[in-house]
């Protein structure tokens, strides 16, 4: 709403460019490959439910690929990871999860390795669907060496220790 005159000229109106659409993705790998991954329906959101149905697959995808193997999952403390329903289920999953410090994007793998990898691979690469998006992000990690994981999980490593002798405070770079 807005005061103006009756004889002043109406107010432009820009039209509206439809944004890229996104897929988004969630994404397990050690320091060996992707385990798993889920793209998310369009118009959908990630809350517990939805979460612990990630987590189930996961834990299916686990015993197929790790075998004997220990898992522990590092992940942040989004409220679907962190509900009373996700912290169940990961018991009664059998799944260990490492603590992490709130607001924590650095020590978040995906975030700071393997996701910027990711986009400067999509950059500048058009799809006419999501279809075509997937099948690109598949190939692309099907495409790292198990070299390239094992790097995202040094630096962890790295940020972590940086992480617990700073108390806590930001890594980053």
């Amino acid at each position: 709403m807005e005061y103006r005159h009756k004889t002043s000229p109406s107010p432009r109106k820009f039209k509206v460019v439809a944004s890229a659409r996104k897929v988004l993705f969630t994404v397990f790998w050690d320091m060996e490959r992707v385990v798993h991954m889920e793209f998310l329906e369009q118009e959908q959101t990630v809350n517990s439910e939805r979460y612990i149905s990630t987590l189930r697959a996961l834990k299916l995808r686990l015993r197929r690929v790790r075998r004997d193997k220990d898992s522990i999952l590092q992940h942040d403390n989004a409220r679907p990871h962190i509900s009373r329903q996700t912290q169940d289920a990961l018991r009664q999953l059998e799944l260990t999860t490492l603590p992490n410090p709130a607001y924590s994007p650095d020590l978040a793998p995906s975030d700071y390795y393997l996701f910027p990898q990711l986009k400067k691979y999509l950059k500048g690469h058009h799809y006419d669907n999501d279809e075509e998006v997937i099948a690109d992000v598949h190939k692309w990690c099907r495409g790292q060496s198990s070299e390239f994981f094992a790097d995202g999980v040094r630096q962890l490593v790295k940020r972590w220790r940086l992480c617990v002798d700073r108390d806590g405070d930001y890594v980053e770079k």
